[in-house]
């Protein structure tokens, strides 16, 4: 077994919020890669919200992480989500296990499960614990395998973590099986687990906890945002939209990757670690803001961070990381609008009742909207008492009335997409490879480009489209893994799990749906 890196001075301030943002990492120190080539660290880094257009744009800029992943990784420039809802949760459950919603189990960040009759996160669990605040949550919804969940049980692996802002980014890409997941707790300002991975929270993550590290930010300003004065849940609560919160996380992750000893031995141990505040400031400002920019700036400088990081504990050769989003964003409507370009806001109220009208003048009166999440509508499927209605024919009078709505770009019914009658554009497979027939609603609709729900003002994502669908993919790591270069062919998220599996000489995750990319490999 390699023995153990000590980390210097420099880099366990890393892990004390004061000091963490002027830290200097030490160059790593060279260990020899393990005989059969695997590396002792998979890092799995991602942004929540990072469109791929961020790094071309801001490129010139970069001195940290992206640019050593532009310069020195193997930079895929198109690659794309091939599923739609494209949401946190979706994307974090197929990063790391090649699967699509329509095997996954991961139909959104929340959907309405019949048999509990109400909505659902993708995480909830209400048989575990919840540790050190906030509310439980495990993987249990997730239906397939992981990276961390097969390097396990092939032998060749150690531990698995993950780590974020958000609880389902944590939970979903470590898998069922993982050692441990943490989130942040915007009411205690503590990183969170559940029983699901231990009975208390480690002494490690209690003391972390302890010293407050949330505290520090408090009455600190970042480009017009001004969080509280006074520590509590005022200032947790809103430190979220600030590059502070990532702060926070990545002070964490290094705390994880230190009191674990991640990568230092013969096993390969596995981190996911993803910034979540780059969402919350997205969805409040839109793509094209001075906010924005400067987000994608500290998250430079923090990737350069976690990357030296990981050499200096597992030896230099011996990292291998994987870096993408888990979805972009559309841009601002209003901010189309005033460029002249095609955009809008739609009225989901108004297509609800219109629904509702058309079905009560088929079938008679009763209520025939039973949920509503994501991208579908659920129907009631006893809407009318006495009356026994075919779900097909409930379906087709829903879609054929949305289809007449203003600015719905398609519509699919549950029927169409479990019968694969849906064959056509790329359009069309995101929504099947997006649909599951447990948790997926009964009509799916699709707006058209650049159409948004909700009031004036900021923006969201979801849709099948390239500005939701288009982020960054690089892999990074020693040149016996990944040749070094720029490749434009189409690539999808869920190729990232076949290909580590190849990488690392494991079975694949049980429901990988993509390629290897072989393209990379020496």
């Amino acid at each position: 077994m390699l023995k153990r890196v000590l980390v210097s001075t420099s880099l366990l301030c890393l892990a004390v919020s004061s000091c963490a943002q002027e830290a200097q990492v030490p160059p790593a120190v060279q260990v020899s890669q393990q005989p059969d080539g695997r590396p002792t660290l998979v890092l799995a880094i991602v942004v929540d919200q990072m469109r791929y257009d961020y790094l071309s744009r801001f490129e010139a800029e970069f001195t940290g992480g992206l640019k050593r992943l532009l310069d020195e990784g193997a930079v895929f420039t198109n690659a794309n989500y091939e599923a739609a809802p494209t949401v946190t949760a979706v994307g974090h459950s197929t990063i790391l296990s090649g699967a699509t919603p329509s095997v996954s189990g991961i139909a959104g960040n929340t959907w309405y499960e019949r048999r509990e009759g109400k909505n659902v996160q993708s995480i909830t669990d209400e048989n575990v614990m919840p540790l050190g605040g906030g509310a439980g949550g495990s993987p249990h919804r997730l239906a397939v395998s992981t990276i961390g969940d097969e390097i396990k049980i092939s032998g060749k692996g150690g531990k698995v973590y993950g780590v974020s802002l958000k609880d389902r980014s944590a939970i979903l890409p470590g898998g069922r099986s993982a050692d441990g997941a943490f989130w942040f707790d915007g009411d205690t300002g503590n990183f969170v687990s559940s029983s699901w991975y231990f009975p208390a929270l480690p002494a490690w993550a209690a003391e972390f906890n302890a010293a407050k590290h949330a505290d520090a930010y408090a009455g600190r300003e970042w480009l017009g945002t001004q969080l509280a004065a006074t520590p509590g849940e005022e200032l947790y609560g809103a430190i979220d939209a600030t590059p502070f919160a990532d702060q926070l996380v990545l002070d964490f992750a290094l705390t994880v990757m230190e009191a674990e000893q991640l990568g230092v031995d013969a096993q390969t141990d596995v981190l996911s670690v993803s910034f979540s505040a780059m969402d919350y400031v997205g969805h409040a400002t839109g793509p094209d803001t001075s906010q924005m920019h400067d987000m994608v700036l500290t998250i430079d400088t923090k990737v350069g961070q976690l990357l030296a990081a990981a050499e200096q504990h597992a030896g230099a050769g011996n990292v291998l990381v994987v870096f993408t989003a888990d979805h972009g964003v559309a841009p601002v409507p209003e901010e189309n609008i005033a460029k002249q370009l095609p955009s809008g806001r739609y009225s989901v109220q108004d297509e609800s009742m219109a629904v509702e009208a058309a079905m009560t003048a088929a079938f008679g009166a009763g209520t025939f909207i039973e949920g509503n999440a994501e991208l579908g509508l659920y129907l009631n499927y006893s809407p009318v008492a006495g009356k026994t209605i075919n779900h097909s024919d409930l379906e087709r009078v829903a879609a054929e009335t949305l289809r007449q709505q203003p600015h719905v770009y398609r519509v699919y019914t549950r029927t169409e997409l479990e019968n694969g009658l849906i064959t056509g554009d790329r359009i069309d497979q995101r929504v099947r490879n997006g649909f599951n027939t447990q948790h997926s609603g009964d009509v799916i609709i699709v707006h058209e480009p650049n159409w948004l729900s909700g009031g004036p003002g900021g923006t969201t994502h979801g849709s099948p489209f390239t500005y939701d669908s288009h982020v960054p993919l690089i892999f990074w790591g020693p040149q016996s893994l990944v040749k070094q270069g720029n490749y434009h062919q189409d690539a999808a998220v869920h190729d990232i799990a076949p290909t580590l599996a190849t990488m690392l000489g494991i079975a694949m995750p049980s429901g990988a749906m993509g390629r290897v990319l072989d393209e990379i490999l020496p």
